[in-house]
């Protein structure tokens, strides 16, 4: 990034463009990463919704495109640097939710092996079959509760984002109506 867009970007764009310099991206987890993803994307959606929305009332009066293009140029080129940090950002995201799920996998698959095996080493049978069918229930409930749904007081990301969404519409609707009375 050159001078001159650095020159464009306040204190804070500039510290939350230096978070994605590869060596600071390397220290980041997946969590921390996610949360770098999502500063940068509300950041590069905020300039691109003001560029849109500045250009379209430019066009309007002036009636002309290129000149409504013109005059906005710097918000287009704040958008454009936070989508360029946005890509970097997800790609390494991405490579981190891969990572890992990866081990996840292998984790689940290590546990669903040993409790085949009753913990034992693979090829190592159960000398009756009681004893098998008693290595079995377990099995089963282990299954069962993984399959259970999330319990009514558990918080997951998508009530989260439920609940603040519908904080944020009624904040509005309350805004409107103190704007109108």
């Amino acid at each position: 990034m050159d001078n001159a867009i650095w020159g464009m970007l306040n204190d804070t764009e500039q510290e939350l463009l230096r978070r994605v310099e590869p060596k600071k991206l390397d220290k980041l987890d997946e969590d921390g990463l996610a949360e770098l993803h999502d500063r940068i994307r509300r950041a590069r959606n905020k300039y691109a919704k003001l560029y849109r929305r500045r250009a379209a009332d430019e066009v309007r009066s002036a009636g002309a495109r290129s000149k409504g293009h013109k005059r906005h140029e710097r918000t287009l080129i704040k958008a454009e640097a936070f989508e360029e940090a946005l890509a970097e950002v997800s790609g390494r995201l991405a490579k981190a939710a891969k990572a890992s799920a990866a081990a996840l996998k292998k984790e689940r698959v290590a546990a669903a092996r040993s409790t085949k095996t009753g913990g034992k080493k693979p090829g190592a049978e159960a000398t009756s079959t009681t004893r098998a069918k008693a290595e079995a229930k377990p099995a089963s409930k282990a299954k069962k509760a993984a399959a259970k749904p999330a319990g009514k007081g558990e918080k997951t990301p998508h009530s989260k984002r439920a609940t603040a969404q519908a904080r944020a519409t009624k904040a509005r609707k309350q805004a409107k109506r103190a704007a109108k009375g």
